[in-house]
């Protein structure tokens, strides 16, 4: 729904008041996050230019209604009132302005996951600090995404496709926001697009196009590169980190969030941040000791789902000398935070983006299939067009691999006769590309 707000278009997740003045508390946008600590309702509340800071909304929780609780206070970038109540285990519904919100299901039968769905809006290198900030990024800097077309920029649709299937969990695997710099004078394609990490950008860029799907189901919502504090840790803190903020206000940003399990029915998902993590090691090696910490801290249970932006064996591309491109390994810091190469015993699948492709990759050693599904929205990286088999990664090589270069999400679904699950890759509009067995010692896709 879109409704007109101090003379802009922005989009309803909760229920639409007449004018913000009349009704404060109305949220401009109600979802649910999931975290260590259980499911986390939150709700966005407009402020504008209201001499009077807006109030939280009540939540109502199995008919009972309680008040939420402040996570951020308006200010000149964010200027909105971030409001969180931790959802009891068990909860039957629960609704914000007479707004049912998505809460855990008891059975879980299938789950969305996609990552990488900003707009890319990016000059080019203008300092020494963003050319060492950018230094691992997967594709090049200026370049400029056509934000405005849904087929450049399919975020949108693909998020109402989505819908439609009726997932009972959302996996984003990292990198919300994309817009970090202005829209150049004359680009019909992103005209009048926000930018930088601000309330603005963060609606344009992900709570807009995703609305319909924050309204269908709860969501793990992983941390990317670009949500580092020295780019939009801000909004991811105080927008979607699921933490309770625990008394201090505006929850500060991190360099390193610790590691933590979701349980979603009879599944455990253990999300990493690497969005700090260099893809490439300098000539001293890697700072691998925290994520071996990370590692060593994990507690999976059989059929453990491992969740983190950054793939641990993935391949993408590089300019190469020659003018031409050669295939990169990523990523060489989590690589080197295992022990003897090997993952917490328990995990039977790692989920990354990251690479704006579509890969999944067998390993010969038997080790947990790797996706990476880094094709949400942002413009795509380029195709690698060599076959991976065979390739030496992670002291193991390559037994199976598919790749693809189109948008697209994937939804996994448990096979009827146990023991293995199914992943379906669709486009943006929801129809079948292909399907891959997924199993703990490989992936085979059709």
């Amino acid at each position: 729904m879109i409704k007109i707000l101090n003379g802009t278009i922005g989009l309803a997740v909760g229920v639409l008041a007449t004018t913000a003045i009349a009704q404060p508390t109305v949220p401009t946008a109600a979802y649910v996050v999931l975290g260590g600590q259980g499911a986390m309702a939150r709700a966005i509340v407009p402020s504008g230019a209201q001499a009077v800071v807006p109030a939280c909304p009540q939540i109502t929780v199995d008919g009972r209604s309680q008040p939420m609780t402040v996570r951020a206070r308006p200010d000149a970038a964010f200027p909105i009132l971030v409001c969180e109540f931790l959802l009891p285990g068990g909860a039957g519904s629960a609704a914000i302005g007479g707004q049912p919100l998505p809460l855990p299901k008891p059975t879980l039968t299938s789950i969305a996951v996609f990552g990488d769905t900003g707009c890319r809006l990016k000059a080019g290198k203008s300092s020494a600090e963003d050319a060492a900030r950018e230094s691992d990024e997967p594709g090049e800097t200026g370049k400029f995404q056509d934000c405005n077309d849904p087929a450049d920029w399919p975020f949108a649709p693909m998020s109402a496709t989505i819908v439609g299937v009726k997932p009972g969990l959302v996996v984003h695997v990292g990198d919300y926001l994309y817009r970090e710099s202005p829209c150049p004078s004359g680009d019909r394609g992103c005209r009048g697009s926000p930018s930088g990490d601000n309330w603005a950008t963060w609606q344009a860029d992900f709570f807009t196009p995703a609305a319909p799907l924050l309204q269908a189901a709860p969501w793990i919502v992983t941390r990317g590169n670009h949500e580092t504090c020295k780019r939009n840790g801000t909004g991811y803190m105080l927008l979607l980190d699921p933490a309770p903020v625990g008394g201090a206000l505006p929850p500060a940003c991190t360099k390193l969030i610790d590691q933590y399990q979701v349980d979603v029915a009879d599944e455990r998902f253990v999300i990493l941040d690497s969005s700090d993590a260099a893809d490439e090691c300098p000539q001293a090696g890697c700072d691998s000791k925290p994520y071996a910490e990370q590692f060593a801290g994990m507690r999976p249970k059989p059929g453990t789902w491992l969740v983190t932006h950054r793939p641990i064996w993935g391949f993408t591309t590089a300019k190469s000398d020659s003018g031409g491109r050669s295939l990169v390994i990523r990523n060489m810091t989590l690589q080197a935070a295992l022990d003897n190469g090997k993952l917490p015993r328990n995990i039977d699948r790692v989920l990354s983006g990251h690479i704006h492709l579509w890969e999944a990759l067998g390993f010969a050693d038997g080790r947990p299939p790797q996706f990476v599904l880094g094709s949400g929205s942002t413009e795509l990286a380029h195709n690698i067009k060599e076959s991976l088999i065979g390739q030496p990664i992670g002291g193991t090589t390559v037994a199976s691999a598919t790749i693809d270069h189109h948008f697209g999400y994937t939804l996994f679904t448990p096979s009827k006769s146990g023991g293995h699950w199914k992943a379906t890759y669709f486009d943006t509009g929801g129809k079948k590309k292909f399907a891959c067995k997924v199993e703990a010692t490989g992936v085979t896709c059709d």
